[in-house]
């Protein structure tokens, strides 16, 4: 039986959607920690237990379904930022401290895939053993840019528009080196999936902190509720455009 691709492809959409997802990651796990006073560690079990399940879900999926794929995503950067503030806050490891912690998992989880499968190309994906690897540098990634984004607004003391155009900015000098330069495509991608993390969150600190500490204070269950909203928007897109297209 020919095995199908399980992943999505990198696209405009796919990038759009992964900001959608991070900004969504970051009000949501406030939601649950800071909202409902949940603390971090009660929202890292119930984050992590709603990503085994949607994990599972998309494991077992014979192709590259999109709701089941975003809700992946959605799941590992509601779980990254709850990791990222129970390392930061709760341990008291600090941001620059919580960062360097994250960015040797990853390096740890690339390197490793590598060495058992030769490369990293994120696209096609057909083993699971493989997409295993891939979900678990992704969970890295995104607590990362969880701790990162924190980083910049509480360490460098940007604001959250501020930092979320330092970040948008190296976004975009990805896109051009991507375009401009023969750089390994794979290591740009993984710089860009880094920062769109980040990205996401100051974009979501933006919307949920209050006015006086450069927010819009909207609250972590409205701005979570609108990037839901968007995010199930751009999923129908997903299906529809997969819907014309012939199965990978």
């Amino acid at each position: 039986m020919e095995k199908l691709n399980k992943v999505a492809k990198i696209t405009l959409i796919f990038w759009l959607m992964k900001i959608v997802a991070t900004t969504l990651g970051e009000t949501l796990g406030d939601y649950l920690s800071m909202t409902l006073d949940l603390g971090y560690l009660t929202g890292i079990i119930i984050t992590l237990i709603f990503f085994l399940v949607v994990l599972s879900i998309q494991l077992t999926a014979k192709r590259y379904i999109p709701v089941f794929y975003w809700l992946v995503i959605i799941a590992t950067t509601t779980l990254g930022t709850e990791i990222s503030d129970f390392l930061d806050r709760s341990l008291h490891l600090g941001y620059t401290l919580g960062s360097l912690v994250l960015f040797s998992g990853l390096i740890l989880s690339l390197v490793l895939w590598k060495k058992r499968f030769g490369s990293l190309s994120v696209y096609p994906i057909f083993e699971r053993d493989k997409e295993i690897y891939y979900w678990i540098a992704i969970l890295f990634s995104n607590s990362l840019g969880t701790a990162f984004g924190d980083y910049l607004s509480d360490v460098v003391g940007l604001s959250y528009i501020y930092g979320a155009m330092v970040t948008a900015g190296i976004i975009l000098i990805v896109v051009l080196l991507h375009y401009f330069t023969k750089i390994n495509e794979v290591i740009l991608f993984w710089i860009a999936f880094i920062f769109t993390r980040p990205f996401g969150a100051t974009f979501g600190d933006f919307l949920t902190k209050p006015v006086a500490k450069g927010g819009l204070d909207l609250g972590t269950l409205n701005s979570s509720i609108v990037s839901v909203i968007v995010i199930s928007i751009l999923i129908i897109i997903s299906h529809r455009n997969l819907k014309r297209k012939p199965v990978e």
